[in-house]
Order: C-alpha cells, then sequence, then structure tokens
C-alpha cells in the first residue's frame, strides 16, 4: 500500500537524534559476505528498504541469512549458493544490486543479471564496471535485460577506472581480493563506504593498501574468512538532518556522525552561516540566522558528494542573493527542483546539471512528489520550513535509504506523519 508523509511545517527542531548504519556502505557488505562460505555478522545495518531487497535476493540464491537482533544479521553464504536463482524483477528494483557483480564474478565461472534499477536520476551504465571487470578476465555479453557474465580464471592487473565510481571501484575490490596475484586500482573512488569495505575485507583476510586513496593495491588471497563487522554511520543520513536542523532556535546534537566524512560539507555550510561545532562523532548545530548564497559543485571525495547538495539545497532557497549548484554526474538529478518550485522556491534550471537559487524566498505547503532518494529528503526539509501542509508522495524512494525518517523528527518537534492512501 502507497503513503505519504503529511508535514505541517514551522515547528521549532531541537534535542538530539542518532543516526544509523549507512545504507550505501551495507550493500558492500552484503555482497562481501559471498566471498566466503563460513559465517558472517553485520550489524548496525539500516532498516531500509535496498537493504532488504538484497537480503531478498541472498536468500533466493540459497543464502541463510537470519535478523539476530534489530539491526545484526547472521548470513551463511555456503557451497549451496546458486546465481541462476537470482530473482531478476528484485535485481530490477534496486540500484544496489549492482554489487552483486564483482563478488559473483569472484565466485563463480559464469552467471547472468539483470539490468540494475534505483534511482530516477538518469542514465547509470555500467561501463566502467564492464571494464575494470574485463581487465582481470571477466568478459561480459549484453542478452535482453540481462548481462551474462564468463571468466576462467581471475588474475590480477593494474586498472585504471574511467572515472571516479564507487561501486565500479567496489566491484573491482570484491572481485580483485581473490584474483591471482596482484591488482592496483588507479582513480578509486576514496568515499567512506569504499574504505569501509575495504575494512571489512581486510578483516576477513583480504590484504589491500591505499585505503582512503585513490589507489589501491590489492594481494588475492585463495580464501577468505567469516567476520563480524558493525557497519560505518550513515554519513547522508547525517547530512540531511544536519541541514534539517540549521534552522533551529535552540540546539541540536547530531550523534554517530562522523565529520572528517563531511568536511567540505560541513566548511560550505559554514560559510553559508550554519554555526555549528565539530565533535569526534557528533556535530552540534546551534541557532543561526542571515544565510548566505553560496555556489556548489559536487566532487569526488573527500570532495562534496552528489547526495548532498539535493538536501541543501531547501537552505540556499533561504539564504540572501543568488546560489548555483552544479552536478555533473547526472542529467536527471535535479528534476525534483520542480516541485520545490511548486513550493514558491525561485530556481533557475540553467541545464541538466546546474541551477540558480534565488533567495530568500518563502515556501509554502503544497502537494509534491518524491523522485528518488536525496529529492524526498530535499523535499521533506522543505516542507518543515514551509508556511501550512505539505504532502509528500512516493515515500517509497525516501524508505529506500532513510530508516524511520518521520519518527526522527518527531522526536526532534517536528509535525510530520505518515499516511496510508
Amino acid at each position: 500500500m502507497e503513503e505519504k508523509f503529511v508535514i505541517k511545517g514551522g515547528k521549532n527542531l531541537s534535542g538530539e537524534v542518532e543516526i544509523g548504519g549507512y545504507k550505501n556502505a551495507a550493500g558492500p557488505a552484503l555482497a562481501a559476505v559471498l566471498l566466503t562460505e563460513e559465517e558472517c555478522r553485520l550489524s548496525n545495518m539500516p532498516l531500509v528498504e535496498d537493504v532488504f531487497r538484497l537480503v531478498e535476493l541472498l536468500k533466493g540464491m540459497g543464502a541463510e541469512v537470519s535478523w539476530i537482533g534489530k539491526n545484526e544479521l547472521k548470513i551463511k553464504a555456503g557451497s549451496n549458493l546458486d546465481p541462476n536463482k537470482i530473482d531478476p524483477a528484485l535485481v530490477s528494483k534496486s540500484r544496489i544490486s549492482v554489487l552483486l557483480i564483482g563478488a559473483l564474478a569472484a565466485r563463480f565461472k559464469e552467471f547472468k543479471i539483470a539490468h540494475p534499477g534505483g534511482d530516477r536520476i538518469g542514465l547509470r551504465p555500467i561501463f566502467t564496471h564492464l571494464k575494470a571487470l574485463e581487465a582481470l578476465g571477466v568478459e561480459s555479453f549484453p542478452e535482453d535485460n540481462f548481462y551474462h557474465f564468463k571468466r576462467d580464471g581471475l588474475k590480477g592487473a593494474e586498472v585504471i577506472l574511467k572515472e571516479f565510481s564507487v561501486t565500479a571501484t567496489e566491484n573491482l575490490i570484491l572481485a580483485a581480493v581473490l584474483a591471482e596475484g596482484t591488482t592496483v586500482i588507479k582513480i578509486a573512488a576514496a568515499e567512506p563506504q569504499v574504505q569501509d569495505l575495504c575494512f571489512q575485507l581486510v578483516k576477513m583476510g583480504a590484504k589491500i593498501e591505499g585505503i582512503g586513496t585513490h589507489t589501491l593495491k590489492i594481494e588475492g588471497q585463495k580464501k577468505l574468512s567469516g567476520t563480524d563487522y558493525s557497519i560505518v554511520p550513515d554519513v547522508n543520513e547525517a547530512a540531511t538532518f544536519i541541514v534539517a536542523s540549521a534552522f533551529t532556535k535552540d540546539k541540536i546534537k547530531v550523534i554517530n556522525a562522523i565529520p572528517e566524512h563531511m568536511d567540505l560539507f560541513l566548511d560550505k555550510l559554514q560559510e553559508i552561516g550554519v554555526k555549528l561545532k565539530k565533535g569526534k562523532n557528533f556535530v552540534e548545530i546551534f541557532a543561526s540566522s542571515n544565510f548566505r548564497s553560496t555556489r556548489i559543485q559536487a566532487l569526488p571525495f573527500p570532495g562534496l558528494a552528489t547526495d548532498f547538495l539535493p538536501v541543501t539545497l531547501p537552505l540556499l532557497t533561504q539564504s540572501s542573493g543568488k546560489s548555483l549548484i552544479h552536478d555533473p554526474l547526472y542529467e536527471n538529478r535535479l528534476n525534483y527542483t520542480q516541485e520545490l518550485k511548486k513550493m514558491g522556491a525561485d530556481i533557475e534550471i540553467v541545464d541538466p546539471h546546474r541551477v540558480i537559487i534565488f533567495g530568500k524566498t518563502p515556501l509554502n505547503g503544497v502537494d509534491i512528489e518524491s523522485w528518488d532518494i536525496r529529492a524526498g529528503a530535499s523535499l521533506v526539509i522543505a516542507g518543515l520550513l514551509a508556511k501550512g501542509t505539505t504532502v509528500v508522495k512516493n515515500i517509497y524512494q525516501i524508505d529506500r535509504g532513510y530508516e524511520k525518517m518521520e519518527e526522527k523528527l518527531q522526536k526532534m518537534g517536528a509535525d510530520i506523519k505518515r499516511v496510508k492512501i
């Protein structure tokens, strides 16, 4: 049954909010357990739709999966694991399923997988993934709505990625840890979820050098062991709640957030006029006013992540002057700005990758629709700021990446309800 958020804006937020496990790190972590037949335990798992779908995919292939606590999974991908049992319908629902490719290539000589689904933010081809895996000996063939993969042995190689692709880097890492010899990955993505995958694999027995840099050196191992691993906190959820907190008249503490994962983002917020304090594992936000315009461009880590841009945009509608947002990655990422314009935001779409925001403009509650995970979060923030009632539809997209967002906001004082349609 479809659901929506009904938000009555203008409420002051205060108190504390705790950030959960990182959805974008949970996907690689779940894929990594396929590299061993031994039992693995993953804790701090986010209870979001993308994780649930990937768990279903693992179960469908024959993995033994059970929840042993609210946010902890026990998984054993034993000898009866069969990639021929992958449910194509589930794969097509979630982009996160693309991460199965690298792990399955390490474990099986041949398999097929449907085209991964995910956000409606433009073309997301996996050419970089395919070329990278080809360097290790994995051939791929398109067949209708499937990719068909074949390989004899996996052999390490020097691979120069065509772009700073997070998931391509992760897929290559997953394959390389069981390849024969040494693999060097250049132009590797270094985002927190890539680092987290590497730390998990090292705990499983992998040998990886250069973690956190754009060059990784991996010595292939014959086998990996099981592990007990806790997923890193969600930097995107942290960024979302930090921006939502920027309008507090009191103070808000965002707990279980790692500031070093968002250095440039926090610096940009301070440039805009947000008053905040960074701790080892928290960010505290204080009452601020007179927000200023700025220019923001998505950049590879340690730059400002593309997922941070949508949640920052509502803040820019309340900032004096002309702001520019530039996202060179996805050509449809900025479509959600049409929903913000319905609320009264003064936004000019320059081209598929750039928008200009003219502030400060009041926002008014209307009926709007979530296009993807981060766009949905942006609309929720806008609804919290708006005068009157905002209805956000298609919140399945939000649930894909945020665990009970409305409950966390309610505890902070927001008037937001989940309503069945």
